[in-house]
C-alpha cells in the first residue's frame, strides 16, 4: 500500500481539509495516477460551502476532484490502459443501470447509476481525486498528446461539458449566439462556439472580469446580466443558460429570437424555479437540458492539442495543493477568479 499523500477532503458545510489521505491498494484493473492538476469546479465549491451539491448530501469525509489531469505512475496490474509514464486526462463518469429506469443507450450520461468521481449523490460516496496519487480505473483514462502542455489538459473536463452542449444547440455555424453566465463554463461554451464557426457571439454576467474572460475566448461583445433591455434586443439563433440562476433562464429565453433554440446548462437548484413559460409557448421556443458528456472528451483533447480550440486565458489562478483552502476562496468570487488550478505534482 502506498503511503499517505495530501488530499482536499470536504467534511461538510464550510469545513474543507487538507489532509494526509490513503490511497489504498489499486484493483487489477486501476493504474496508479500522480495528478499533477485539478480544476475547482462549482460542485466542489458547493459541496465546501453547504455540505451538498443541489441533492447530493454529504454523509461522510469525502476527497473531492473530478478536473484532473496526471501521469501514469504505475500501469494496471492487469495488463490493461496506458503504461507507466504516460501523461492522461479523466473522463470522472462511470454509467450504471441503477434502478433500472430507460434511458438511450448511446447517452450513458443519463444512466440512472451514473456515478461520478467526488460525488456524494450516492452511500457511500463516490471520492474524488484531488491528491498527489489516486488510484483509477483505465477505461477512466485518456492519453494526452505530447504536444497538450498538462496546464491547458487540466481544462479538458469542463471544456466537454461546454462541447456536449454545444452540440445540443445543433449546428451552430454562422448564428448568433447569447451565452447568459460567463463563469468557467460559460466561458468555455464561448471558446468551443467561436471554434465551431458560431458567426456572432454575445454574453452576460453580473461582474466586468468574467466577461472579460469570455471576450479574450472569442465573444464579440458582452452585456451586463442586470441590462435586461440589451439582452432582449438580441434575437439570437442559439441560447446557452450558464449560470445555474433563473433569472439567467429568464434573460435567455427573453434574449432569443422566435423559434429559437435554449440549451439550459447551468444546473438550478433543486425543486421548483420561477420561468418565462408563456414566452417559450408564444415564440415556439426549443428548450434542451445538456447535462455532463460522453465521448466528446476525445474531440476535445485533440481541439486542444492543434490549437482549433483555444481557451487558454478561462485558467486564471494557479496554487499549490497546501494552499487549497486559499484556492477555494479564490474560486468562489467570480469578480476575480475564472478556472482556479491545484497544482498537485511536477
Amino acid at each position: 500500500m502506498m503511503n499517505s499523500v495530501l488530499g482536499v477532503v470536504a467534511h461538510g458545510a464550510g469545513d474543507l481539509r487538507v489532509e494526509p489521505v490513503e490511497p489504498g491498494d489499486p484493483a487489477a484493473d486501476e493504474a496508479v495516477v500522480e495528478i499533477v492538476y485539478g480544476g475547482v469546479c462549482g460542485s466542489d465549491l458547493h459541496y465546501w460551502q453547504h455540505g451538498a451539491a443541489g441533492e447530493s448530501i454529504l454523509k461522510a469525509p469525502m476527497l473531492l476532484g473530478h478536473e484532473v489531469v496526471g501521469r501514469v505512475a504505475r500501469a494496471a496490474a492487469d495488463g490493461t490502459g496506458p503504461a507507466e509514464g504516460t501523461a492522461v486526462a479523466v473522463h470522472p463518469a462511470t454509467p450504471g443501470p441503477g434502478d433500472g429506469s430507460r434511458y438511450p443507450a448511446d447517452r450513458p450520461n443519463l444512466s440512472p447509476g451514473c456515478t461520478y468521481l467526488g460525488s456524494a449523490a450516492r452511500f457511500p460516496h463516490t471520492e474524488g481525486a484531488f491528491a498527489r496519487f489516486v488510484n483509477l480505473p483505465v477505461r477512466m483514462l485518456r492519453v494526452l498528446p505530447e504536444n497538450l502542455p498538462p496546464r491547458r489538459a487540466a481544462l479538458v473536463e469542463p471544456a466537454a461539458v461546454a462541447w456536449h452542449a454545444v452540440s445540443r444547440a445543433g449546428d451552430v455555424r454562422g448564428k448568433r449566439v447569447l451565452v447568459t453566465g460567463s463563469g468557467p463554463i460559460g466561458a468555455l461554451i464561448t471558446a468551443v462556439l467561436r471554434a465551431r464557426g458560431a458567426g456572432q457571439i454575445i454574453t452576460t454576467d453580473m461582474h466586468e472580469f468574467p466577461l472579460e474572460t469570455a471576450r479574450a475566448v472569442g465573444a464579440d461583445r458582452s452585456l451586463l446580466a442586470t441590462d435586461a433591455e440589451a439582452i432582449a434586443a438580441v434575437d439570437a439563433d442559439i441560447c446557452f443558460e450558464s449560470s445555474g440562476s433563473y433569472r439567467g433562464l429568464m434573460s435567455a429565453m427573453q434574449g432569443a429570437t422566435r423559434g429559437g433554440r435554449v440549451v439550459m446548462v447551468g444546473l438550478l437548484p433543486s425543486g421548483e424555479q420561477p420561468a418565462l413559460i408563456s414566452v417559450a409557448i408564444t415564440r415556439e421556443l426549443e428548450l434542451v437540458g445538456s447535462f455532463r458528456f460522453n465521448d466528446e472528451i476525445d474531440d476535445v483533447i485533440a481541439a486542444l492539442a492543434d490549437g482549433s480550440l483555444q481557451a487558454d486565458p478561462v485558467i486564471t489562478h494557479e496554487y499549490a495543493v497546501e494552499d487549497a483552502l486559499e484556492a477555494f476562496e479564490t474560486a468562489r468570487d467570480a469578480s476575480v477568479s475564472s478556472k482556479v488550478l491545484l497544482r498537485f505534482g511536477d
